[in-house]
């Protein structure tokens, strides 16, 4: 399982009311729904660090097929 680490997040009540309203709807929790949205940035920034193979065969995963 990876590894996680917890700090504080200060957000606005307008901008709170429609993550957790968006959560609902997607039958998520508030953090799961804000672990999404970071994520979603990330993969769209092509920032999200690559997983190794061994670590995506722990999660269940498939890894990336080579080209050789």
């Amino acid at each position: 399982m990876a590894k996680t680490k917890n700090f504080i997040l200060r957000i606005d009540s307008d901008m709170m009311d429609a993550i957790e309203a968006w959560a609902a709807d997607e039958f998520r929790s508030t953090n799961g729904q804000l672990q999404w949205i970071v994520a979603e940035a990330l993969r769209k920034a092509r920032r999200m660090p690559k997983r190794s193979s061994a670590g995506a065969a722990k999660s269940g995963t498939a890894a990336e097929p080579s080209d050789g």
